[in-house]
């Protein structure tokens, strides 16, 4: 009798599939997912001059920007289109918010929830490569959890430069009420379009493929 390794009994992960841009571009080379990317970021640019200021962090589009460039493109892609995005903004191109850019950004305190984009958009970029994106409500829990993350890094990362650099002094509650409770709604609807327009981008797809 031989023993088994622990691998021989692990769960193995669902397979990666094609998403949106693979099923549009079967044939993509470096020059494709470079382009790819540069749309990504592009799009982001354009949806963070949506803008509903608040004292602190605005509420801004790029929420959905992230989310439907991570699904679009993959995780691998997604992450880098936010990657590009941020590297834009900190040269000194008018990406973020308001038309802004600038390496000053980093003492904001609303650039960490630019830090945390990258790993969101990785996720919901994973989320769509197990073909999640294609339902809308699994869509929705997927780009629910990709949603979350910015807050994971963007709130300490906030507390950070209010309490520490600035002096601010708030308190956890008011953490809360400055950098969570103002977006919990707008998150969930922005999640609520991107888990409508993608599943419908993939209709659109298998739609077109059908009459060929």
């Amino acid at each position: 009798m031989t023993a088994s390794s622990p691998a021989a009994h692990a769960v193995p992960l669902p397979a990666r599939r094609p998403v949106l841009a693979d099923a549009i571009l079967p044939r993509t080379t470096v020059l494709t997912d470079l382009a790819l990317v540069l749309a990504g970021a592009t799009l982001v640019a354009l949806l963070a001059q949506v803008t509903i200021p608040l004292p602190i962090v605005p509420i801004t589009g790029q929420t959905l920007g992230v989310l439907v460039v991570g699904a679009a493109l993959g995780a691998r892609r997604g992450a880098a289109a936010l990657t590009t995005y941020m590297g834009a903004g900190l040269a000194g191109l008018p990406v973020f918010a308001g038309f802004t850019g600038t390496i000053a950004a980093v003492a904001t305190p609303s650039f960490g929830f630019i830090l945390g984009f990258i790993p969101a958009a990785f996720i919901a970029g994973w989320f769509a490569e197990r073909a999640w994106d294609r339902r809308p409500w699994l869509a929705m829990i997927g780009f629910v959890a990709a949603s979350i993350v910015p807050f994971l890094v963007g709130v300490p990362y906030m507390a950070y430069v209010l309490n520490v650099v600035m002096g601010a002094g708030y308190d956890l509650a008011g953490i809360l009420a400055v950098g969570v409770t103002p977006f919990i709604a707008g998150g969930l609807v922005k999640a609520a379009i991107a888990a409508l327009v993608i599943p419908a981008a993939w209709r659109g797809v298998r739609a077109l493929d059908s009459r060929r």
